[in-house]
């Protein structure tokens, strides 16, 4: 308990699988959560299941207006951020042929500029006091090949954005800390709906031990690397990336 005591964090996409997972770890481990999301009932109903340490917002991370009032409001609330948590995602599984460019943008307007909009809008406060952490939820798809173009784009597009504000706040002194996470296949409602699974019982995937290849994570296994980074236990860390996976990447064939 307390690894991020005292600590004020933002979760966006928090209503649901990761970012509720995220939400839930910390407020356990001691932080003040601000969750949100487009989804009012469930944002809601996850700030609430969480407990008092936890307080939703609506937020359309694609809006750039949202992005200055959800700031100005934990800037009244709290009066600072520690921890930004870009989590919120959206997937469409059209290859490069049938994608739409519709599809596209919509992808790239939550996943790519949402990551920026939020990295631009929260700076100030993260560097308020004693400096901050953002971590930047991308993806495996942002080192593999996928099908599912406009997702790959944007992850890969988090990607670079999260080494590029690392780099930044090196080079102007700012004391805030920038990383992204990949993670691979997690048993989520969007890899469920991804895989045609979408109203089925959830894959018991095991809590304990070590999970055998091709196996689906946990939310849990994400947000234990999202913990590590919010806290300052990672002070060191900044501009890398790390792959929750299973393995996947080192070894694509199995």
């Amino acid at each position: 308990m307390g690894r991020v005591a005292g600590k004020i964090a933002l979760v966006t996409g928090g209503a649901s699988g990761l970012g509720f997972a995220d939400a839930k770890i910390l407020v356990e481990e001691g932080a003040k959560v601000i969750l949100t999301d487009v989804d009012v009932e469930k944002g809601k109903l996850a700030a609430s299941e969480i407990g008092p340490s936890a307080t939703f917002i609506k937020h359309d991370v694609s809006s750039e207006q949202d992005w200055i009032d959800v700031i100005n409001k934990i800037d009244k609330l709290h009066g600072n951020l520690d921890v930004l948590i870009n989590n919120a995602g959206i997937v469409f599984m059209s290859d490069p042929v049938n994608c739409t460019l519709e599809e596209f943008r919509i992808s790239n307007s939550i996943m790519s500029e949402g990551v920026f909009l939020g990295m631009k809008y929260s700076l100030p406060l993260l560097q308020k006091y004693n400096g901050g952490s953002i971590v930047n939820m991308s993806s495996t798809a942002s080192h593999l090949g996928y099908p599912m173009i406009a997702y790959s784009a944007a992850k890969g597009a988090v990607r670079s954005m999260t080494k590029s504000m690392a780099v930044y706040c090196k080079a102007e002194s700012l004391l805030v800390r920038c990383n992204s996470v990949h993670a691979g296949g997690i048993e989520t409602p969007m890899v469920q709906f991804a895989q045609g699974r979408v109203g089925e019982a959830p894959i018991d995937v095991p809590t304990q031990g070590v999970l055998s290849a091709g196996s689906l994570g946990t939310p849990k296994d994400v947000a234990n690397m999202i913990l590590y980074l919010a806290s300052d236990e990672s002070r060191f860390v900044t501009g890398a990336e790390f792959l929750i996976d299973n393995g996947l990447i080192a070894s694509p064939a199995y």
